[in-house]
């Protein structure tokens, strides 16, 4: 019998986890992706595409749960594509996390690889997130039964929330979020209420018409939290929390009436911001921003990574910081102790973003040279180098494969270590060439992206043995993943 879209097949059982979260079957011979299920499930799935190799589907009933099933804890899942794995224990996910490193860079990197070291897991598996961004509606996504019901009675209803997956204009509407510590979900809702009671219109994401657009809460941990690990209610009540309000329009009415609601609800609030964006996306880089009450950032905390006391990070509302802080410690952690720094190198930080990195190990270095295509996150970095009275770290701006060139090795020294921290997208093939050329002693790759890593390793291969592998877990119930690595010149 031919397969079509939409055809039940069942049973069928679930063997283990693929690529993207999907997780893998066999049916007649042919390779089955199927979403929404778990290893061991015997389920039945509906087909959603038919190729000649292999076949895709998403589970429509469960048959029997497999013993590695977990409870959902959020009533979005299964709508909201951010956390598709809380159905799967924390300590599997672990385990395929720690799988998907060994497969990218044996399959795709085809390199000899030492024993790679257990997955460090995250502390905190839920409220683990500082940031979180999200969107107005004002056609929020629907039920099918919901759906039935706005078009009989032609009523649609504002939203705000997330975006459904790989649908841009689809939001639905957020009730309770587990991602972000208090007051997160209290001021989402208190937004929402405030601008509906107002009758300030929710942006349409089709027609591009309405005011309000997004709204961002950035949260920062207090230093006792971090440093001392002191998670009473009194230290994680000292938090600084920012909170970013985007509309389309110059209507400062509308703006300030939800403003003054959040400063007056929220006493807390250290950092409140609006920006006019009148563009057809929410990108906001490129756009002022106008701090209404407070200061125009607030303050990350990070431990030095040999305990001698604490690092401040200024994250203003277009600043990069890894959403994970607790854990951005163990990553950096790791880096530090695999760069095996003795106090006389010439350090490189690529992709130094706002300096974290750099910052975090200056103290024992002879200088660190940070690189960063974005100007404004090495105004950041400077700025946080000179408040943790940091002197031997050097930012520059530019297109790494322009700016790490002969040229600049020449000026600024050949490094004896090089620190990589690239976007999920990898290192291009000319700063990996420059690498090669450039020869440091050792290189410490930390990745998001374990697949174009071990891309890059094969091409660093010429010259370079790994040494060391290091899985780091920054968001669980998610498939990603980062992953360190250290190489060493060849002699």
């Amino acid at each position: 019998m031919q397969l079509k879209r939409g055809d039940k097949i069942n049973p069928i059982t679930i063997e283990k986890m693929a690529a993207e979260g999907k997780c893998l079957a066999k049916y007649n011979g042919l390779v089955v992706f199927i979403t929404g299920g778990a290893p061991g499930d015997v389920v039945e799935i509906e087909l959603t595409k038919i190729k000649s190799s292999f076949l895709e589907g998403r589970v429509t009933s469960i048959l029997q749960l497999s013993p590695i099933r977990a409870t959902p804890f959020c009533g979005h899942f299964g709508t909201c594509g951010g956390c598709s794995w809380q159905h799967i224990q924390y300590t599997e996910q672990l385990n395929y996390k720690q799988q998907q490193v060994v497969d990218n860079l044996e399959r795709i990197g085809g390199l000899e690889l030492p024993p790679i070291k257990p997955i460090i897991g995250s502390a905190k598996t839920q409220h683990y997130r500082n940031k979180l961004d999200f969107t107005f509606t004002a056609n929020r996504w629907l039920t099918k039964e919901e759906l039935t019901t706005a078009i009989e009675q032609k009523r649609f209803e504002n939203g705000l929330g997330y975006h459904i997956p790989k649908m841009y204009d689809r939001v639905f509407d957020v009730a309770t979020c587990y991602l972000q510590p208090d007051p997160s979900n209290a001021i989402r809702l208190l937004v929402k209420s405030v601008a509906e009671k107002e009758n300030i219109p929710f942006f349409n994401l089709r027609t591009q018409t309405g005011f309000v657009r997004t709204l961002t809460i950035r949260t920062a941990l207090p230093s006792e939290v971090l440093a001392k690990g002191d998670l009473s209610s009194e230290a994680l009540a000292k938090d600084e929390v920012m909170v970013i309000l985007q509309v389309a329009q110059h209507q400062l009415e509308w703006t300030e009436k939800i403003l003054t609601a959040i400063a007056e609800h929220f006493p807390q609030i250290t950092s409140l911001n609006y920006i006019v964006n009148e563009k057809r996306n929410d990108t906001f880089a490129d756009l002022d921003v106008i701090c209404w009450k407070g200061k125009p950032y607030i303050t990350e905390h990070m431990p030095k990574p040999d305990g001698s006391g604490t690092l401040q990070f200024r994250v203003g509302p277009k600043s990069f910081y890894q959403t994970n802080s607790e854990q951005a410690f163990e990553l950096y952690k790791v880096a530090w102790q695999m760069a095996d720094l003795q106090g006389h190198e010439l350090v490189y930080d690529l992709y130094t973003g706002t300096g974290t990195i750099a910052n975090f190990v200056a103290g024992r270095t002879k200088k660190v040279i940070g690189l960063e295509y974005v100007e404004a996150a090495i105004a950041d970095a400077k700025v946080n180098a000179q408040i943790n009275h940091i002197t031997n770290t050097d930012f520059y701006a530019g297109d790494m494969k322009d700016l790490l060139n002969d040229s600049f090795l020449a000026q600024h020294g050949h490094p004896d270590v090089v620190i990589t921290d690239p976007p999920r997208a990898g290192m291009l093939e000319d700063v990996c060439q420059m690498l090669l050329k450039a020869a440091p002693s050792r290189i410490v790759y930390v990745s998001c992206n374990p697949a174009t890593q071990a891309r890059d390793l094969q091409t660093l291969s010429e010259k370079y043995t790994v040494t060391a592998i290091q899985p780091v877990d920054m968001f669980p119930h998610t498939v990603h993943v980062e992953n360190v690595v250290r190489l060493d010149l060849r002699k």
